[in-house]
């Protein structure tokens, strides 16, 4: 890695006008204390407002120690529901649905990803987030609920381009983005034919990206998910269930990559070297810290000029952005000149 290179870990509040958010309960959430101070779901849930957005997830409320309205989290079906009545009572939109065998999103965590982002880009905008379709986003395998197009484009107005090996969840976006007018215009689907690509097929020559994004398929094997499947539902029934329930369900080509998710970011790696100037910011969730390691040592033989290592968490749960860029600093200032985007007050 070039002398150059720096590492730096890690962000106010953006609404935009056309959704705004709901007014805040008086309680905080106490089980996600962590969540970026932008995100809409930082507080405690609002059961009734959900259960009056979406009737269907009544069935799944119960009352928790406290007396308080909670959901039943030991249940894929209630667990979908919650998400979905998030994005239409939090985000604004019309219709948000996907089929059960595709993963289900939790909608605070993927929020988190994009507002850190959001933070990452401020950094060579005067200080202020970029706001617009000037910005643009590559959301690496968008999946079949395009989570992080929604929260990017309803937050900031960007632009994004979701790629994804299959057809079927890109069929699954399409039908959600025809649903919502606030989505249509500014979310371009693309098929990745390739499996073992990353950008190859998806980005022109001529395409420039102000960053990309990516939730890697994190199991090595169908066995692997199944006892990952496992160990959740143990954590969060305290049972030990004989057959598992894919909650979180998820699709073989979502959860699983031959040699997991350190092998497909090793990948991503290799491959955005052709990319460096294509990609302002490259970017990727890693789900265990003890993958960093593994993962620095990749960034050393691809010499990024900087690094960052973002965590992230909620509740119970520990994650972290890995970011690098290629841009020296002479070229980031012509990136930002010739992007020329408006900024946010934030």
């Amino acid at each position: 890695m070039s002398s150059a290179t720096r590492y730096n870990a890690g962000a106010l509040c953006f609404r935009p006008s056309c959704v705004p958010c709901p007014v805040p309960p008086a309680k905080p959430k106490k089980d996600s204390p962590r969540l970026h101070p932008r995100n809409r779901n930082r507080n405690r849930y609002e059961v009734p407002a959900l259960v009056a957005r979406l009737p269907e997830l009544a069935a799944f409320v119960k009352k928790s120690k406290s007396g308080d309205d909670t959901i039943d989290f030991a249940q894929p079906e209630a667990v979908k529901l919650l998400n979905r009545a998030l994005i239409l009572h939090n985000y604004g939109l019309e219709a948000w649905d996907f089929p059960d065998k595709n993963l289900c999103p939790p909608v605070p965590g993927r929020a988190d990803y994009v507002h850190y982002m959001a933070d990452v880009l401020r950094e060579n905008h005067y200080g202020q987030i970029p706001e617009g379709p000037q910005v643009t986003c590559l959301d690496i395998g968008v999946g079949a609920s395009a989570i992080y197009p929604i929260v990017g484009i309803v937050e900031y107005g960007w632009s994004f381009i979701g790629s994804d090996v299959s057809e079927e969840s890109l069929a699954s976006v399409e039908v959600i983005m025809a649903a919502n007018p606030m989505l249509q215009g500014k979310l371009d689907v693309r098929h990745q034919t390739d499996g073992t690509r990353i950008f190859r097929g998806i980005l022109e020559p001529t395409t420039r990206v102000d960053f990309s994004m990516c939730n890697p398929p994190f199991h090595a094997s169908a066995e692997d998910a199944i006892q990952g499947t496992l160990r959740k539902t143990r954590n969060l029934t305290g049972e030990r269930p004989q057959s598992p329930m894919l909650n979180f369900s998820g699709i073989a080509k979502e959860l699983i990559f031959e040699g997991g998710e350190v092998k497909f970011i090793q990948t991503m790696m290799r491959e955005s070297r052709t990319y460096a100037k294509n990609v302002f910011w490259f970017s990727t969730l890693v789900s265990k810290q003890s993958h960093l390691k593994a993962l620095y040592h990749e960034l050393k033989t691809i010499k990024p000029e900087e690094i960052k290592t973002i965590p992230m968490g909620t509740g119970n749960k520990s994650t972290r952005i890995l970011a690098w860029t290629f841009l020296s600093k002479e070229e980031r200032k012509e990136w930002r000149e010739h992007k020329a985007a408006p900024a946010s007050k934030s």
